[in-house]
C-alpha cells in the first residue's frame, strides 16, 4: 500500500521501539542517499547487564556488532539508524510484520501482516506455517499477478535459492531466468535478493516478443528497469553474455537441457532448474525392447522422468558441478516438484563420473539432449 514516506517511517520507528520487537533488517538505499552500510540488522538481546538492542551492520566486507550503551535511550540508536536512508525495511514484532520499500520516486510502499501467535501453532506437530520470504499478499504480486499455486511455487523456489546462493551484502550477482514466461520468479528473485543488500543484474529470457514487452513494462511500473531486463529469443540463442546464477522454473522437456547447457557455457556458479515434462527420453524408451519395467505406458512415463533427471545430474557432475536432486515443494502443489540444484566446483570429471553416465545410457540405449549440447 502506498503511503507518504514520513508516515511509513513513523510506523517503522514505532515498530523498532515496540517492546515486542523480534528482528529488523534494513538494506539497499534510497535514491540520492549513501548509507554508511549496505545492510543493518537490529534485534533485542539479553545480556548479563540487562536487555539491550543489538545492531549488526555490514559495509559489504565484514559485519560489525554493537550493543546500545547503558543509559543511552533506545530512541537514539533507532533514530540514527533511520537517518541512514535505507531503501528497504523488514521489521518483525510479536504482533505484526512490516515491509517497506522506497521507490526511485521517493514513494513508500508499506505492507503489513499479522504475526501468528505462538498459541496458534498446533502442539501435536511440527507443521507451523512457514514464514514466506515474500508474503503471498505482498504488493509485488498485485502488479505481476499469478495464482495462489504459482505464488507458493515461487516462494518455495526462493527458499531453494536462499539455501543455495550465499548472500553477501554489497556483492553483485548476474542472474538469468531462462524461459521466464510471465516473470513471476524473475521479479520475486530480484525483490528478495536486492532486499538482502545484493546488487542484482537480472535478465529474463523468453521466446515471445509480446512477453518481453509485457515484462519490460512491468519492470518500469515496479521501478526496477535499471536492474531488470528482458530479451526475446530462444534459450540457446538469447543474447546474454554471462551469468552467476541461472534459474529455470518448469522449462518444458528439452528446454531444461538447453537451460543447463547455457549455464555450463557461462560457467555459472549456481544453477537451479525445476524440470517439466520429459518427452524426449520417454519417446526413446518406446524403442527399447526386452524391458518389462517400462512395458506399460504409465510406468514408462514415470521412469522417463527419473532417468532424464539422473542423466542430467550425471552430465552436470562431468561438467564440474556438485549436484543435488531435491523436492522444492510438496507434490500437492505441483507434480513437477523436483529441483536440480548445482554448484560449480570446477573439478574435472572422474572415472566414476564417466562410468555412472556410460552405465545409464548403455543400459537404456538413449541419447540425452543435454549430452549433445555439451558435446559428450
Amino acid at each position: 500500500m502506498a503511503v507518504p514516506l514520513e508516515t511509513a517511517l513513523t510506523e517503522i520507528r514505532a515498530a523498532l521501539l515496540d517492546p515486542g520487537l523480534r528482528r529488523a533488517v534494513a538494506a539497499g538505499r534510497r535514491r540520492g542517499a549513501q548509507p554508511r552500510w549496505v545492510r543493518a540488522e537490529l534485534r533485542p538481546v539479553r545480556l548479563k547487564a540487562g536487555d539491550r538492542l543489538q545492531l549488526v551492520t555490514s559495509d559489504g566486507q565484514r559485519p560489525t556488532t554493537s550493543n546500545a550503551e547503558p543509559g543511552v535511550p533506545a530512541e537514539t540508536m533507532v533514530d540514527e539508524l533511520l537517518a541512514e536512508a535505507f531503501g528497504n525495511w523488514h521489521v518483525e514484532t510479536a504482533t505484526q510484520t512490516l515491509q517497506l520499500r522506497v521507490t526511485k520516486k521517493g514513494e513508500a510502499q508499506l505492507h503489513r501482516a499479522e504475526t501468528v501467535a505462538p498459541q496458534a501453532v498446533r502442539a501435536e506437530g511440527h507443521d507451523r506455517e512457514k514464514q514466506h520470504l515474500l508474503a503471498p499478499d505482498d504488493p509485488l504480486f498485485d502488479a505481476i499477478g499469478g495464482s495462489a499455486a504459482k505464488r507458493r511455487q515461487v516462494d518455495a523456489f526462493l527458499r531453494a535459492l536462499a539455501a543455495t546462493v550465499p548472500v553477501t551484502p554489497g556483492s553483485v550477482l548476474d542472474v538469468v531466468d531462462l524461459g521466464c514466461g510471465n516473470a513471476y520468479l524473475t521479479f520475486a528473485a530480484y525483490r528478495w535478493l536486492s532486499g538482502q543488500g545484493v546488487r542484482v543484474r537480472m535478465t529474463g529470457v523468453d521466446v515471445r516478443e509480446d512477453q518481453r514487452q509485457r515484462n519490460t513494462a512491468l519492470a518500469e511500473q515496479l521501478e526496477c528497469s535499471d536492474d531488470v531486463h528482458f530479451v526475446a529469443g530462444t534459450i540457446l540463442d538469447a543474447p546474454v553474455e554471462q551469468a552467476d546464477v541461472v534459474l529455470a522454473l518448469h522449462a518444458c522437456d528439452t528446454a531444461t537441457d538447453e537451460a543447463l547447457a547455457r549455464a555450463v557455457g557461462w560457467n555459472a556458479r549456481y544453477v537451479l532448474a525445476a524440470p517439466c515434462c520429459h518427452h524426449d527420453i520417454a519417446a526413446q524408451l518406446r524403442s527399447t525392447t526386452g524391458q518389462p519395467l517400462i512395458g506399460q505406458p504409465i510406468l514408462r512415463e514415470r521412469f522417463a522422468d527419473v532417468l532424464t533427471d539422473s542423466l542430467r545430474a550425471a552430465l552436470l557432475r562431468m561438467a564440474g558441478y556438485r549436484v543435488e536432486v531435491v523436492e522444492f515443494i510438496d507434490s500437492a502443489h505441483t507434480p513437477r516438484n523436483l529441483l536440480l540444484r548445482a554448484t560449480r566446483t570446477g573439478a574435472a570429471a572422474t572415472d566414476a563420473n564417466r562410468a555412472e553416465y556410460a552405465a545409464l545410457v548403455g543400459q537404456w540405449q538413449v541419447q540425452p539432449r543435454l549430452a549433445e549440447l555439451l558435446g559428450y
